[in-house]
């Protein structure tokens, strides 16, 4: 293929790795019950609420794992979040491309 093909993979690897972390993270934290709506019930979402609640005596702190996560479910990403997973799955996918 030479450098060109070469290239061209590495660009084309970027552009689905960047998809892949922009579309595929909230698509994915959304599944665990992560929602707009709050935490679904029966969800890994409840059961992770449930025991960060029991370990902080009866609450979820705020900046913790299970706060974070719900704050994406019910807002999505904000810009800095998309830009830094933006560049992070580029790289990962122009990375993966050349091997």
């Amino acid at each position: 293929m030479g450098e060109n093909g070469s290239g061209i993979r590495t660009v084309i690897g970027a552009t689905v790795g960047a998809g892949l972390a922009l579309v595929g993270l909230p698509v994915f934290i959304g599944a665990l019950g992560f929602t707009g709506a709050g935490i679904a019930a029966g969800s890994v979402a409840a059961k992770m609420m449930s025991a960060a609640a029991i370990a902080n005596g009866g609450g979820v702190a705020a900046g913790s794992t299970v706060a974070v996560l719900q704050s994406i479910g019910a807002a999505g990403l904000s810009l800095g979040a998309k830009v830094g997973l933006g560049s992070a799955g580029a790289a990962t996918g122009a990375w993966f491309s050349k091997g």
